[in-house]
C-alpha cells in the first residue's frame, strides 16, 4: 500500500523539519542527495512531512544547505552541536506549536505513523517512538515548550537529544503502539552506510 493515499488532510498547527545537517561520513557523500524513489531522500522526506504539516523546512546543521528544495532552511544557531543545535534553532523559529522532526535518513517512517505521533501529543512536550534499540528522537514530535530546556542543555554542552528530557513531559510510544503501521525495526532504520542504502534500494526493488 503506498502510505501517500489515502491520508486525511495537514494537521492545522504543526510545522515539520527534515533534519539534514550531519556529515554523512560513514555514507562517503551526502546522504540527502541520494537518488530515492525517482527524486531524492531529502525530497522524499519534504514529501511525507507536506502531507502531514502546514508547513515544512529543512535543519540544515552549520551551513546553508538545499535551498533548491523550495523549503525553507533552517541553520543551526550553534555550530558543531548536532541535533539538539537543529532541534533548539527549529523551535527557536518555528511558528506552530508542535514541530514534527524527520531525519533525512529514516526513509520507510509513513506518513501515517508521523500523522499518529503528532495526534498522541496531548498535553505532552515530547512524543518520540521507543523501539528494542531505544528512542529515535529524530522522528518525533516537539512542543515549543522544549525550547528553553533544550536551549540550557545546549549552552551547558550536553549535547544528547535526551539530555533535556528530565525537565519536560515526554510520551514514550512502545512498539506495541507502532506495529499498526508496520514493523518498528523497519520503520525506523536508517541508512548510515552505503551498505545499508544498497540494502534499503534492493528491499524496494
Amino acid at each position: 500500500m503506498n502510505g501517500l493515499r489515502g491520508l486525511r488532510p495537514q494537521t492545522p498547527g504543526v510545522s515539520g523539519f527534515v533534519f539534514a545537517g550531519g556529515e554523512s561520513r560513514r555514507m562517503g557523500r551526502d546522504k540527502a542527495l541520494l537518488p530515492w524513489e525517482g527524486g531524492t531522500l531529502l525530497g522524499h522526506a519534504l514529501d511525507r512531512l507536506r502531507r502531514v504539516c502546514t508547513e515544512v523546512a529543512v535543519s540544515s546543521g552549520a551551513t546553508p544547505r538545499y535551498q533548491d528544495t523550495g523549503a525553507r532552511v533552517v541553520v543551526d544557531l550553534v555550530a558543531g552541536a548536532g541535533p539538539l543545535a537543529g532541534l533548539v534553532s527549529v523551535l527557536a523559529q518555528t511558528g506552530t506549536p508542535l514541530a514534527l522532526v524527520l531525519a533525512v535518513d529514516l526513509p520507510f517512517a509513513t506518513p501515517e505513523l508521523l500523522r499518529f505521533l503528532v495526534e498522541s501529543a496531548g498535553a505532552d512536550d515530547a512524543v518520540v517512538p521507543v523501539t528494542r534499540r531505544g528512542p529515535h528522537p529524530l522522528c518525533a514530535v516537539y512542543r515549543t515548550t522544549c525550547l528553553s530546556p533544550a536551549r540550557r542543555r545546549l549552552d551547558a554542552g550536553e549535547y544528547k537529544m535526551t539530555a533535556f528530557w528530565p525537565d519536560v513531559r515526554v510520551r514514550e510510544v512502545p512498539e506495541a503502539a507502532l506495529t499498526p503501521f508496520g514493523d518498528p525495526d523497519h520503520l525506523l532504520s536508517n541508512i548510515n552506510s552505503r551498505k545499508d542504502y544498497d540494502d534499503a534500494v534492493g528491499g524496494r526493488g
